[in-house]
């Protein structure tokens, strides 16, 4: 079901510009029990939405492991993203921290009067969210599953997304409402060299056909980034690869061990082992500065966009991992 949470009084980001009001979107799943002890908050990845059910199929849904005839699903469009929450009109717009969109779930949570959580879970960005959420929610968090993400942004990450946004300001019209799109179609091409693996590409992408142009390859890259600007903007790829930027689990709070070792809630970390933007060396260390985490290792054709199809997987290690919890 689709909602709206409208508020209206100033929000102030972790830099001190202040937003006048704030727009939330969310959708939930199910209904919360008498108990109010059965609510699972999902925390989307960059460019999807809260529309949890269709871009995490089977691991969302009837019958899956995170059951709506079980659990109260919640997933909120974040801050910055076009869906419906409040995004940029231009570049007038203040950046925005991955604490700001965390701040932002907090006081849907307190709207729906939720202070104690089932389970937290997010894969990518997602997954700095719920680490952020398991850090800042003051109410009692039961679970926490974190696949593909660290305890901080990484170098590597940070450089990506600049060469990203390079190719949205090359774009002439990006910062306009609608502008940008070629510079977004490129980015996304950028961004897909770094979410599947040259195993992957060279697997589902080689030409069986001798050929001079329009390879199989060059044709999925077109594709995937017209895919994105029919339903997204440059300028929230442009704003939310900022946030992504700052993540940093630490910063201000005495450094990520320091961070992390509050952090008692109930872990399991999943890496992916062919993963290269979110290496699971990254992962494991993020776990094993957490006081009661593990770590396990999946293996993918995939690479980082393993945690969006290895549903099998991820289901079957969660489900043991909450019985067991």
């Amino acid at each position: 079901m689709n909602h709206t949470l409208q508020i209206n009084q100033p929000f102030v980001l972790e830099s001190g510009e202040i937003l006048p009001d704030l727009t939330i979107a969310y959708q939930t799943l199910g209904q919360l029990n008498k108990e109010k002890n059965n609510a699972v908050w999902v925390f989307h990845a960059l460019t999807a939405n809260a529309d949890a059910g269709n871009w995490w199929k089977g691991l969302v849904g009837n019958n899956a492991v995170l059951n709506p005839a079980k659990h109260f699903i919640v997933c909120a469009n974040v801050l910055g993203s076009p869906y419906g929450s409040t995004a940029p009109e231009n570049l007038s717009f203040p950046h925005f921290t991955v604490r700001d969109v965390v701040k932002a779930h907090l006081l849907l949570a307190t709207h729906l009067q939720i202070n104690q959580i089932y389970l937290a879970i997010g894969g990518s960005f997602g997954g700095n969210q719920a680490l952020e959420f398991a850090y800042m929610f003051g109410g009692r968090l039961q679970h926490l599953v974190l696949v593909a993400c660290a305890a901080k942004e990484t170098a590597w990450g940070q450089a990506i997304h600049e060469a990203q946004r390079l190719a949205l300001q090359a774009d002439p019209d990006f910062g306009q409402p609608q502008g940008g799109q070629a510079g977004l179609r490129a980015a996304r091409g950028m961004a897909l060299l770094q979410y599947r693996t040259p195993q992957a590409y060279i697997a589902q992408q080689t030409d069986t056909a001798e050929k001079l142009h329009d390879f199989k390859a060059a044709s999925y890259i077109r594709y995937q980034g017209q895919k994105l600007v029919q339903r997204f903007t440059a300028l929230s790829f442009y704003y939310l690869t900022h946030c992504l930027d700052t993540h940093h689990i630490g910063r201000g709070r005495g450094g990520e061990y320091a961070a992390l070792q509050k952090i008692d809630t109930p872990t399991l970390a999943i890496a992916i082992k062919s993963d290269g933007l979110v290496p699971p060396n990254q992962t494991r260390q993020m776990a094993l500065a957490m006081p009661n985490a593990i770590c396990v290792e999946i293996e993918s054709d995939f690479g980082h966009d393993g945690f969006l199809i290895e549903t099998q997987q991820l289901s079957k290690l969660i489900k043991c991992f909450m019985d067991e919890g």
